[in-house]
């Protein structure tokens, strides 16, 4: 494991090195903390998205194949540091061990969504295991035996390939009679919802993004809803016949630090507030919705090095009604940053909202916004940021994300783990910040006080 992070580590240091600036001065550049920069650089921590690594490989205009080396690191670091994480729940007395998959999300983030070591006694029992529970391990089973299991395993798996080409083989010829004798051909109008994924309302935002769960098919155009997760990932496991992997997280905060919930409870039941990694689930247990403006953060990435062109960026409301009720709690006091990230901007409350890319800026250059269509590939992804607001109405809503790739095209839709996205206004409502009252004491307090 260590092996893995440490050339990940080895290959940001060296990118850092070509630029003869500090990790602070370098961090001020990448829009990042100085202190995570250098737990990347050491091998302390992963990040947990692709996107800072990106934005790190541009600023020192690393070559096309350093950068696809910077990724293949990272997708084994990511995975290294996650075996710690199912060995260790493998280990907990009474607990079934989890099923092993690709890098799924960790459980605890800092502020630029960095992965983060686990280092207390017990999980480093787990990573070291007692070597009297070695020894007391069967014995591994005889040469000849192992092969026997294998050679079965082999047999099998071909007779279940050529079955399933066989029965795929007799579909396409079924559906290709009914299509010729329909009356007339079936369609799917572009970008509708697909049938089986009807939004629900519910209220409280999920700690979770969504991922992609459908597989589109080559003959008609498809929505592929989205799948319930356990947190935001960019190694998701691909789904079968999806030319391309994603992600989403709505989870982000302005520049990382400043982001307001609206809470139907009085200041003295609503805990301090936490810091953005640990949004998600301080909001869920406040029943929380998010206060005025919602970020949606989306990676994508193709399969492969064939291309895939992002086609355009819907919006689709759900519903708009009467401003939620509650107080709303601003989770920092402000923040400024040097770089301000090129985005979608979403008026949630016009009659018909849509996706406009703007431009970002850092203290000396314009960022120019990402125009649709736009190709991705294994080689090149893309981090897109949709900045959503709204003044007037308590809204529902979802993405969709058109895609195309050698004569196929689909539908993927972006949501909060399986609901939609719930934006309110905080037009009106009493707002609170936490700092020092009266008495001298940190708590909730009024901004007008």
């Amino acid at each position: 494991m260590r092996d893995d992070v440490e050339e990940f580590a080895a290959l940001l240091r060296r990118l850092k090195d070509r630029t003869d600036r500090s990790y602070g001065s370098l961090a001020r550049r990448l829009n990042m903390n100085a202190s995570t920069l250098h737990r990347y650089c050491a091998g302390e921590a992963v990040p947990q998205d692709f996107a800072p690594v990106e934005r790190l490989a541009a600023f020192c205009e690393a070559t096309p194949e350093e950068r696809l080396e910077l990724h293949r690191l990272w997708l084994l670091a990511v995975a290294a540091r996650q075996r710690v994480r199912t060995a260790g729940s493998a280990a907990v007395p009474g607990r079934a061990p989890a099923p092993a998959r690709a890098p799924a999300p960790a459980r605890a983030r800092d502020t630029d969504g960095e992965l983060v070591e686990e280092s207390s006694s017990a999980e480093q029992a787990r990573d070291d295991p007692d070597p009297d529970e070695s020894a007391s391990s069967p014995a591994p089973r005889p040469w000849y035996r192992r092969r026997r299991v294998l050679t079965s395993t082999a047999v099998a798996c071909v007779l279940l390939a050529t079955l399933r080409s066989t029965f795929a083989l007799s579909d396409d010829r079924s559906a290709e009679a009914d299509a010729s004798r329909a009356a007339s051909p079936r369609t799917t109008a572009p970008g509708a919802p697909h049938s089986s994924a009807k939004p629900s309302a519910t209220a409280s935002p999920s700690p979770s993004p969504s991922r992609s769960s459908a597989s589109p098919s080559p003959r008609q155009k498809t929505t592929a809803p989205s799948a319930t997760g356990s947190g935001p990932t960019s190694a998701a496991k691909p789904t079968t016949g999806l030319p391309l992997v994603w992600s989403a997280d709505s989870l982000v905060w302005d520049k990382g630090c400043d982001h307001d919930y609206v809470i139907d409870k009085p200041p003295a039941q609503v805990p301090p507030p936490p810091v953005e990694q640990d949004a998600g689930a301080w909001a869920a247990t406040q029943d929380a919705v998010h206060g005025r403006q919602t970020k949606v953060q989306i990676s994508v990435q193709g399969r492969s090095s064939t291309a895939v062109v992002l086609e355009a960026l819907h919006v689709r409301i759900v519903s708009r009604g009467n401003p939620a009720a509650g107080i709303a709690y601003a989770m920092g006091q402000g923040c400024g940053g040097d770089i301000t990230p090129r985005r979608f901007t979403v008026n949630l409350d016009a009659d018909r909202p849509i996706a406009g890319p703007k431009d970002g800026a850092d203290s000396e250059h314009t960022i120019p916004a990402v125009h649709l269509p736009y190709r991705v590939s294994a080689e090149d992804p893309e981090v897109l940021l949709v900045d959503a607001t709204t003044q007037t109405y308590d809204a529902r809503w979802y993405l969709e994300l058109d895609w195309s790739s050698q004569g196929r095209t689909g539908t993927i839709r972006i949501d909060d783990h399986g609901r939609p996205f719930h934006t309110t206004s905080t037009k009106g409502m009493p707002h609170y910040w936490y700092g020092t009252n009266d008495a001298g004491e940190r708590a909730w307090v009024p901004y007008d006080s």
